[in-house]
Parts: structure tokens; C-alpha cells; sequence
């Protein structure tokens, strides 16, 4: 091989390998984000289907407290019917934007909210009556047929829109499969072409090598053979200039690289912000100053602009600092884990609203490590904690050393996640809860790893669904 023609060969074949790299990266993501989507879509079916049961439950458990009243005369009786009033009006209002999408579930239910409110007046006309000891009245409108036709028609709703989200079910269940069988396939494809690089780069390394092993050898027979004709000596030093030349090239190419690595960093955190400024600040203003000029629609989606807009910015935010953990310089030091996790917590105080919170730190922990890194680590894991338990009663996040794992933990006693996918937690955009349930960029879990692994140290989790999470981690 000529050097001339070898100097243009290799930035050639690190061109092709990551344009490949990419290519494949972009199929595997494509088929994944696909499959991602369609089991989003059965689970949320199956939660319309579960909200149906939910509202007809509450429907049951009013009319059999209401008849246990009638009949008793005993107000403990009335407890069901009291939540029940108390929770159905929400629980329509759940289910009705849950469909929102389903033109034909938001006209059933509209018709089951009017039938609920007519059977709640019924069962609310039987309690006054009974209380009025008019036991005859009772008697009549228990008897006449009206509650159990109320609650037939009810029924009836329920059915049709239980029968709605099965069909819905099987399609998309059909769907899933599909993208499953897609995104295997694509990823079967993406690594055996991955393969193929390899054994393409690998043969044209060896053939390199055995080149550099070839000139080295030459040159060392050269110096041996000192009487060599000067004509050769002349090959000799040429030889050796082209071999630094290629050297300081592929210096060169090293360099560029890291400037378009930092230039790909400014423009994501400059450029990329100029235009989604301009977007959220000409939505805002249609907003404040043609809210009356667009229909609801509009608003709507002026709203969403606005909302997409600022899940962007928070995602460039989120990427950037995965950038800057994977190539910022570490400063090891001693550091008191305990103290920073104080820290945190108080932050969280401050910022995040919602039940009340108990932190449990356990005192006394420390470790050699990066302060700036480990904050970050210890904010998205217990940020996490925080906003994963948001809808229990009470957050608890605790914080400690566990002496049979010899790990240190953040624990939280909040919605949880299904061990079946736990090896995606660390993975930068894998999500087990949707933006409905929990907001966030997918990112947070993915950064910390970056933190332990850049610490010489491993992180795992447990959890249980509905029974909180236990993520453990160790420093090198």
C-alpha cells in the first residue's frame, strides 16, 4: 500500500464504519421507539378498561350501602355512598380524558355521568325518606323497578364501552407483536452488519500492523547492515518522515474531532436554543393576545406548542450534562455522603410540591469521589424518589448502608417498577412510566450510571409495583 494512498484510507474506513455505526443505531432505535409505543398502547387501554370497573364499582358499592341503610336504618351503612359521591365525579372525569381520543367513549360518557347523577338523586331521594321514617315510601320506591332500570342501563353503558376498549385491545396487542417481531428482526440485521465492520476493520488493522511490523523490521536490518549505499539510508529517512507525518495526521484528526465534539455541545446549547425561544415566545404571545381570536381547539393547541417546547429544553438540558459527565475531568476527594444527601433533601423541600416528605439519612457516610458528580447522582436518585411517591399518602426517602450488599441505597416507598424490565432503567430514553403518570426526559437514571461506572463502581435496583424501589450503588 502507498503511504500516500493509506494516509486517505483510514480516515475513509472510519467514515464508512460510523456512518454503519449510525445507520444501525438509527434502525435499532426506530424499531425499539416503535415497539415502546404499541405496549404504551395496550397498557393504556387496559387502564380504560380498569377505569370502567373502577366507576361501576363505585356505583355498586353506593347502592348496597344505601340498601343496608334502608333496611337498618343504621348511617355506617352510608359510608360507601358517601365516597362514592366523593370519588365518581373524579373518576368520570379520569375516564372521560382518558378517551379523549375516542369520539364514540365521549359520548357514552356523557350519557353514564347523567345516569350516575340519576342514580345517586334516587338513592339520596330513598336516605331522606328513610330518615323522614317514611318506611311505606321506602318500600315503594325500593319496589318500583327504577333503581334496578338506573343501574341496567348503567350496565349497559359500561358494557358497550368495556367492549369498545377490548376491540381497541386487539388491535393493538395485534400491533405490538408486529413491532416486536420488527424490532428483533432489525436488531438481528444491525448486528450482523455490526459484525461484518468488525471483521472488516480487523482485517484491514492486522494488514496495517503487519506493515508497521514490516517497516520496523527494515529499518532495524538497515541500522545492523550500516554499509548499506546511501540511497538506501535516504529510503530509510523518508520512510520514517512519512511515518511521523502520518503520526501527526492522525494527531489532527484526533483534534478536529474534539472540536466538533465541543462545537456539537454549542450548538445544541446555543443554536438549538434560538429557535425553540422564538417558538415558545411568538406561542406565548398568540396565547396572551389572541386567546380570543382562536377557538378552543386553537388554544389547545397553542398549549401543546408551548408544552412540547419546554419538554425540549428540558431534554437539551438533560443531554448536555450527560455530555459533560462523560468528558469533564474528575476530582477525587474525600466526601461526606451523608452531609450531600442533607443537602439535596433540603433542596427538595424547597422546590417540589405535594405530601408531605421524610427523609431517613443515615449519618456518618463517606466516600472518595468526584462532589460535583456524586451531587448529581444523589439528586436524580432521590429527585426520583420524590416524584415516584407523589401520589402516595406520604413520601419516605431514605438514604443508607446496606452491610449484606456492601452498597450504599435510596429507597423509596412510592409507585415502583416491574423487575421484567429493570435491565432498561440505566439506558438513556427508556421509560417504564409514561408522561401521564410521571413526567421526566428519560435521562435521569442514565446520567447516574454514568456517575457510578465513572467511579469504578456498579449500580443496580429492585422494586415492586406500587411497593417503591431500592436503587443500591457502589464507588471504586
Amino acid at each position: 500500500m502507498k503511504p500516500k494512498a493509506g494516509r486517505f484510507l483510514i480516515p475513509a474506513s472510519l467514515a464508512i464504519a460510523i456512518v454503519v455505526v449510525a445507520f444501525n443505531a438509527w434502525l435499532a432505535y426506530g424499531a425499539v421507539r416503535a415497539l415502546l409505543d404499541s405496549e404504551e398502547l395496550v397498557e393504556h387501554t387496559w387502564q380504560v378498561i380498569l377505569q370502567v370497573e373502577r366507576i361501576m364499582s363505585l356505583v355498586k358499592d353506593a347502592e348496597t350501602g344505601n340498601r343496608g341503610y334502608l333496611i337498618t336504618g343504621d348511617d355506617t351503612y352510608l359510608q360507601p355512598y358517601r365516597v362514592a359521591r366523593r370519588e365518581l365525579p373524579g373518576e368520570l372525569d379520569r375516564f372521560q380524558a382518558m378517551s379523549a381520543d375516542n369520539p364514540q367513549q365521549q359520548a357514552r360518557i356523557v350519557e353514564m355521568r347523567a345516569r350516575v347523577q340519576a342514580k345517586l338523586t334516587l338513592l339520596q331521594q330513598g336516605i331522606d325518606l328513610r330518615r323522614d321514617d317514611m318506611t311505606d315510601t321506602v318500600q315503594a320506591l325500593v319496589l318500583s323497578g327504577t333503581g334496578k332500570d338506573e343501574m341496567d342501563s348503567l350496565r349497559a353503558i359500561a358494557d358497550a364501552m368495556e367492549s369498545e376498549e377490548r376491540g381497541l385491545l386487539s388491535v393493538r396487542t395485534a400491533d405490538a407483536h408486529s413491532d416486536s417481531v420488527r424490532a428483533t428482526t432489525t436488531l438481528a440485521f444491525a448486528t450482523v452488519l455490526d459484525l461484518l465492520l468488525i471483521l472488516i476493520v480487523w482485517r484491514f488493522l492486522a494488514k496495517e500492523r503487519s506493515l508497521r511490523m514490516a517497516a520496523e523490521e527494515a529499518r532495524e536490518g538497515l541500522v545492523v547492515a550500516h554499509a548499506e549505499t546511501a540511497a538506501r539510508a535516504e529510503e530509510i529517512r523518508q520512510l520514517n518522515e512519512t511515518l511521523e507525518q502520518r503520526v501527526n495526521l492522525r494527531t489532527a484528526e484526533l483534534e478536529i474531532t474534539n472540536r466538533e465534539l465541543e462545537a456539537f455541545s454549542y450548538s445544541v446549547s446555543h443554536d438549538l436554543r434560538a429557535p425553540l425561544r422564538t417558538i415558545d415566545g411568538f406561542s406565548l404571545a398568540l396565547e396572551e393576545d389572541y386567546a380570543e381570536v382562536v377557538d378552543d381547539a386553537g388554544r389547545d393547541f397553542i398549549r401543546r406548542i408551548r408544552s412540547g417546547v419546554q419538554r425540549m429544553g428540558t431534554l437539551i438540558d438533560a443531554l448536555l450534562q450527560l455530555s459533560r459527565i462523560m468528558r469533564g475531568e474528575m476530582n477525587r476527594e474525600m466526601v461526606d455522603l451523608s452531609q450531600l444527601a442533607e443537602s439535596v433533601a433540603a433542596g427538595l423541600q424547597e422546590e417540589v410540591e405535594g405530601p408531605p416528605m421524610e427523609f431517613r439519612i443515615e449519618p456518618g457516610l463517606r466516600a472518595s469521589g468526584d462532589l460535583k458528580l456524586l451531587r448529581v447522582a444523589l439528586e436524580n436518585l432521590m429527585g426520583n424518589a420524590v416524584k415516584f411517591s407523589s401520589r402516595s399518602p406520604s413520601t419516605i426517602v431514605e438514604f443508607g448502608w446496606d452491610a449484606d450488599k456492601q452498597a450504599r441505597f435510596v429507597r423509596d416507598h412510592g409507585a415502583g417498577f416491574d423487575m421484567h424490565y429493570a435491565d432498561k432503567l440505566f439506558h438513556a430514553f427508556n421509560r417504564l412510566h409514561g408522561d401521564k403518570d410521571f413526567q421526566g426526559s428519560g435521562i435521569g437514571l442514565a446520567t447516574v450510571a454514568r456517575v457510578i461506572h465513572r467511579h469504578h463502581g456498579r449500580i443496580w435496583a429492585d422494586g415492586l409495583v406500587d411497593h417503591g424501589a431500592t436503587f443500591w450503588f457502589t464507588l471504586g
